[in-house]
């Protein structure tokens, strides 16, 4: 891809499968993966960032398979400045329709100490691997990392060197979040005006929001010359994350005044793979986040509520159905049937076959029964993807718990392990300690408890609890989630649905190897 793009397009590259799940905890399954890159691709997404081959087998694997499974969208890998690196990237990307190589080093004099490398030895090395790059694929991006914090004259001329290599897009990452607008435009502008062959590539932005400027950043960088964003769904990624995705494309499309660009987006998709990604990687969206947060469309204000009823417009700049967000939330209940399931399930971007409908209009009418109001909260998070919980080795069959101000709470719990039933009785600092504790009683683990939270899916006392459980065991990250009316039932089967994709996992490769992708869903 080079210059031949309309100028006045923004070309979208998605990284969420590989920097957004570089955040600890953040993983996906193999299948998982193959969704939100199927979902990336239908939306519009110009290039996928798929992941790291040579970091695991699972990552090549996933790099592999959405290469072959890809549609319009171009496919590219990682691979640092070595040749077995590109080599194995290569291999992943390369049965992709639209393949591209991805590498990088880092520039700046801090990242020049890691592998102890002067200026000019950094140079030939950059020359080496872009050039191997491009002798496989026409299609090759290569990235200064810390480009923010590289001395100017090195880092123009890196970056002729790379074009000279045969890089046909030159992404600027702001590695840490350092830059600020008013540089991130100058630093494209300039290297576009003084580096020879700057006009024959593509000027990429890559932001970090360590000071809360990603979009900013990258929106200034496009203003600057830059034709390519590399953003992430809900901003997913390392430390403060990425520049979001449903940032920049509507703010694109609500401010063509100012900023006359613009991409293939599919909005109206923007606000399903919000929740699919939220959904598969734990990490919930919060609740006044730009786009896509809970709250990005409410108002509770009287002065705003009134100006709503009399005219949108006055407190709303772009419309929920702009992002795929329905305007019915409560029309669901124990009285509906199937038909109408599938039908909020279509609205809400679900496509469902018979099988998987019966399935979940089951626990849609179990839920019904607990609940008066069923909200489209309420119904995603009865959605699920990953394997049959009847094929795990745990399962909780029974719970029962006492807790109050009286004395430690405690709990008893009776699981099915590997076919037989047991069960256990412990005490613990409140309900879901006592809990956990009888799990461990039962199933006997070191694993470190990382993260544990809890979000409710809707209003109310009878709202839905979705609880999210990272474990970490031998160097191997699992997480859990789960959703129930009943919150200690859900931190439950959240823990043991991590406790099982740990056993999966050290089952197949054993302790020590990537857990990356290791993470397991579960909604009751």
């Amino acid at each position: 891809m080079t210059n031949s793009i309309d100028n006045d397009r923004v070309v979208i590259f998605d990284t969420t499968l590989r920097d957004g799940e570089q955040s600890p905890g953040a993983t996906m399954t193999h299948e998982e993966k193959l969704e939100i890159a199927e979902l990336l691709d239908d939306m519009g997404v110009d290039i996928i960032e798929a992941g790291f081959p040579i970091a695991s087998e699972g990552d090549f694997r996933a790099v592999a398979e959405i290469a072959k499974r890809s549609k319009d969208a171009v496919i590219c890998g990682l691979a640092r400045a070595q040749l077995p690196d590109i080599d194995r990237c290569w291999e992943a990307v390369k049965n992709a329709a639209q393949p591209r190589i991805h590498t990088f080093i880092g520039t700046s004099p801090l990242h020049r100490a890691i592998p102890n490398l002067n200026q000019d030895e950094m140079a030939e090395r950059i020359h080496q691997t872009v050039t191997h790059a491009r002798n496989l694929c026409d299609n090759v991006q290569w990235s200064p990392m810390d480009a923010t914090r590289t001395e100017w004259d090195y880092l123009a001329r890196v970056v002729e060197i790379a074009i000279k290599a045969g890089a046909t897009t030159i992404n600027i990452p702001d590695t840490v979040g350092y830059t600020a607008p008013v540089e991130s435009a100058d630093l494209i502008r300039r290297l576009i005006a003084e580096v020879p062959g700057a006009e024959d590539v593509v000027f990429a932005t890559h932001c970090h929001n360590d000071l809360g400027m990603a979009t900013a950043n990258s929106l200034a960088a496009v203003a600057g010359g830059a034709r390519q964003i590399e953003c992430t769904i809900n901003g997913l990624g390392e430390r403060a994350g990425n520049t979001a995705l449903e940032e920049v494309v509507m703010a694109l499309k609500v401010r063509g005044d100012i900023m006359p660009w613009h991409t293939r987006v599919d909005s109206t998709k923007i606000m399903h793979i919000s929740r699919r990604v939220a959904t598969v990687s734990g990490f919930a969206v919060q609740f006044n986040k730009a786009i896509v947060g809970k709250n990005a469309f409410a108002h509770e204000s009287g002065i705003h509520q009134d100006g709503m009823l009399k005219n949108a417009e006055t407190f709303e700049i772009m419309r929920p159905e702009d992002v795929g967000l329905t305007e019915s939330n409560l029309v669901m209940g124990k009285h509906s049937g199937r038909a109408a399931l599938r039908d909020k399930l279509n609205q809400l971007g679900f496509e469902v076959g018979d099988n998987q409908l019966k399935d979940i209009f089951v626990r849609f009418k179990e839920l019904a029964d607990r609940k008066k109001e069923v909200y489209d909260e309420d119904i995603v998070a009865l959605m699920r993807l990953g394997e049959d919980p009847e094929n795990d080795r745990l399962q909780i069959v029974s719970m029962k718990v006492v807790c109050g101000t009286g004395g430690p709470a405690e709990a008893t719990v009776e699981m099915e392990i590997d076919g037989k039933d047991v069960s256990a009785t412990a005490q613990g600092d409140g309900p879901v300690d006592a809990t956990f504790k009888a799990v461990r009683e039962l199933h006997p683990n070191t694993a470190n408890l990382q993260l544990y939270q809890v979000h409710a899916v809707t209003e109310g006392t009878d709202a839905q609890a979705t609880v999210s459980v990272r474990l970490e065991e031998d160097g191997m990250i699992a997480t859990g989630q789960s959703a129930n009316t009943d919150t200690v039932v859900a931190s439950a089967k959240a823990y043991v649905n991590a406790l099982n994709r740990l056993l999966v996992r050290r089952e197949k490769t054993g302790p020590g190897s990537d857990a990356r992708e290791i993470s397991y869903k579960d909604v009751s």
